[in-house]
Order: structure tokens, then sequence, then C-alpha cells
């Protein structure tokens, strides 16, 4: 194994050690959002308002499912932090091998399913009929390509768990370049509209996954896995799922909301679609940092756990929550004078009417939510150190929060405010989270205290 292929995380700084794992991570998120940020950009310029609105309309719908997929692998990667923070590399190993199994059996079922239920989904949804078909054809082969979003979160994750935040990020550069040339020759060359973009980004994240599995492979010699340590193991499963199948559904979970929500958001129609489309990709960008931050305190969370040094929990949670605090006001003053700028890259500016009515609406939009980009902080921050510390429970409720909170938005306050009440749904979401995640968190570190007590 290379000397640098890990990173303790249970000794030194935590502020030095939280910020130097964060900003590969972040930098891995940007481009990770580049696969629908230029997929977005390229579709409302070359195709219009009606694809760009095609393409938003599935967004929550991608989220609920694409969400379930990411949290599934990051919780199967919170027990092998554990292993590898106690040493136990053999139990790491199985932890890897089972979490391979598992994932395989969760694609091939989501991947079926999904794939023959997308066209009711859109229908109950009440996707607008002059998009219905761009979503469709978008939705369905982003579905098509749910296995090359296991194999890219497993192994990334797995190798994120041991330390190594910057290898997956170099890979999803290559594949983030790859992702644009792709959308140029399928939208653009080859003409095939919307589904050319779903089929770029289903190749590019492909193509990084196995990236990362060669890698794996060649540096990781302590993931070497022997023919014993490839068999099933029950409780490592039950263990595993213990941990993913929470972080799965807590994406899940909050993404039930935002489907509610965006049901009401197509019955203000397209050009409203398209706002919240183009708004979200900007906002969405501007969330990598969080969720770097979230992610880092995973590990942390998972080694100082797996190491006993219950300590320094605390200690690192202050310090990102420094660093949360600090971009969320940074972020905040961009997005007040900059905010319709940035939603201006993905609109055909050609019908400068319907062009300025959509770029009002996101300025609105990002206004509201960067101002509460410290809720939102919180939410990933404390969320994510919870579920490394073993609770992932905790993180099923707090997603629960967030689904009542947008679900009442698009029950009440859409019908009654219109966009505005679009507006107010992440704020209103992220605060009813954090409200429960902060006292959650403290019961939890309580736990762990008294387990630890009585195991000495």
């Amino acid at each position: 194994m290379a000397k640098d292929s890990t990173r303790d995380m249970t000794v030194g700084s935590p502020m030095k050690l939280i910020l130097g794992f964060t900003i590969p991570l972040l930098f891995g998120a940007l481009f990770q959002q580049f696969y629908s940020v230029v997929d977005t950009v390229i579709v409302g310029r070359f195709l219009g308002v009606n694809a760009l609105a095609g393409v938003g309309a599935t967004g929550s719908l991608n989220f609920m499912i694409m969400g379930f997929c990411m949290g599934v692998c990051s919780g199967f990667a919170i027990p092998v932090a554990h292993k590898f923070g106690a040493r136990d590399y053999s139990g790491m190993r199985q932890m890897v091998a089972n979490s391979v199994w598992l994932s395989v059996a969760f694609a091939v079922v989501m991947t079926t399913a999904v794939s023959l239920l997308c066209r009711s989904i859109l229908t109950w949804m009440k996707t607008p009929q002059d998009i219905f078909g761009y979503s469709y054809s978008y939705i369905l082969i982003i579905f098509l390509g749910i296995p090359a979003t296991y194999l890219y979160n497993i192994l990334s994750g797995v190798i994120r768990s041991m330390g190594d935040s910057k290898t997956p990020v170099f890979f999803l550069t290559l594949s983030a370049m790859l992702n644009i040339a792709l959308d140029i020759l399928f939208i653009v060359a080859f003409e095939l509209g919307v589904a050319g973009a779903a089929a770029a980004t289903v190749i590019s994240q492909l193509i990084s996954g196995l990236l990362c599995l060669v890698y794996m492979i060649r540096k990781f010699e302590i993931l070497h896995i022997t023919r014993e340590e490839w068999k099933m193991n029950p409780f490592y499963m039950r263990q595993l799922c213990g941990m993913g199948v929470p972080m799965g559904l807590q994406y899940s979970i909050t993404a039930i909301g935002a489907v509610i929500l965006q049901t009401s958001v197509n019955t203000l129609g397209a050009l409203a679609v398209a706002s919240v489309t183009a708004a979200g990709r900007v906002n969405m960008f501007f969330s990598c940092p969080f969720e770097a931050m979230g992610s880092a305190m995973a590990t942390y969370g998972g080694q100082n756990v797996g190491a006993k040094k219950l300590e320094r929990l605390g200690q690192g949670l202050k310090a990102c929550s420094l660093l949360g605090a600090a971009y969320a006001a940074v972020a905040f003053v961009v997005m007040f004078f900059f905010g319709d700028n940035l939603a201006a890259l993905f609109v055909d500016s050609q019908n400068s009417a319907q062009a300025a009515e959509l770029l009002a609406n996101a300025k609105l939009f990002l206004t509201i939510n960067s101002a509460f980009y410290v809720a939102l902080a919180m939410v990933n921050i404390f969320r994510l150190m919870i579920q490394g510390m073993g609770f992932g429970t905790f993180a099923i409720l707090a997603g629960v929060f967030e689904m009542v909170a947008r679900t009442l938005v698009g029950l009440v306050l859409v019908p009654w405010l219109g966009f505005l009440g679009v507006c107010c749904s992440n704020p209103l979401a992220w605060t009813a989270a954090t409200a429960f995640l902060i006292p959650a968190y403290r019961h939890v570190r309580r736990k762990l205290n008294r387990t630890l007590e009585r195991s000495e």
C-alpha cells in the first residue's frame, strides 16, 4: 500500500485534518455537479426552455432514486471506516466484499423497478404535456445507468473511508471533461436531444467508477480481498444494511417532499419549472462545500468512534461548523449580487421577455435560499457526523422533518403564494432538520460516552 494512500483522522489537529480532507471532496462534488450543470446549460442553450423544463421536472425524482443509491453507498463505507480506525484490516476487507454483493443486488432490483415505473410516476407528478416527452427520455436513461452510480459511489466511498479523498476527485475531473465533450457530441453534433445529455452523464460516471476500480486494485494492497473474505457474511451484511439503508432512506424520504413540491411547481407551468431548474442548478453548485464538509465529518466521526477517541468528536464538529458558517456568509453575498447572472448561463436570451421573467424568478429563489445557507451547513455537518458515529436512524428522522416541511410548502404555500412559496421550501426544510439534529447529536454523544464507560 502506498504510504500516503490513507489518512488517519484519529490524531492531529481536527481543523487541519477536516480542511485537508474537505478540499479534495469539494472539488469532487463540484466536478460531479458538472454532470447536471453542463447538461442543463447545453440543453437550455441548444434545445430551448421546454427541453430545459423537461430535464428540470425530473430533478426531484432523480434525487429520490439516485440519492438513495448514493446514501446506501455512503452508509456502506462507514463500517469500513470503523474497521480501518480499529486496525481490523481483515474485517475491513470482508466489509468491502459484502458491500459489493449488496450493491449488485440493490442495483439490479432498483434499475428494473424504476425503469418500468418512471412513466407512471411522471404522470402522477402532473408533468406538463408540452415537456413530458423530454422528461421521460431523460430520466429513463438516467435510471438505466443506476449500476454505474453504484459502481462509482461504492468504490469512492471505500477509498474515502481510509482517508484518501484526493483520488476520486482526480477521476471525477477526467469524467467531467468527458461529460462535456459527450454532451456537445451527442446534443450538438448527433442531435440526440435530452437523451444525449442523459447518455453522456451515465457514460461519464461509468468511466469514473472503472477508474476507481483500477486504482484500488493497483494501489491498495490492504484491499486485496482473499477468496475466503469474498464469502457472503450475513452478520456483516446486516451491519452494512443497518448503516446503508437508513442513509439511503434519509435521501429518499427527504426527496418525497421534493417530489410533492415538484408536483405543485408543475402546475405553475413550464416557465416556472424552467426557473426552478436554472436556479436549482446554481444552488446545488454553491451547496457543494456543505456536502463535502458533511462527507468529511462522516469519515472523521467513523474513524474516531472506531478508535474510541470520543473527545475528538466535539473538537471536529466545532471546527467544521466554523468553516460552514464562514462559507455560508460568502456564498450569500455572491448570490445576492450575481445570482441572476449565474442563472443566465442556462437561458437562451433570444426570447427576451421569457428570459427576463425566468431570471427574475431565479434571482428571487437564489437570494432567499442563500440567506439560509448556515442552516444548510448545519444539516450536512451534524447529519453526516451522526451517521459516521453509527446512528443512521437519526438521519432518517431528520429527513422526515425535511419531507414534512417541503410537503407543507407544496400543499399550502405554493397554491397560496405561487413562485414565492417555492422559494421558501428549502429554507423551511433546512431549518426544521437543524432544529432536530443539534439535540440529536447531544443525545448520541451521551449514549456513546456511556457505552465507552461501561466497556472500560
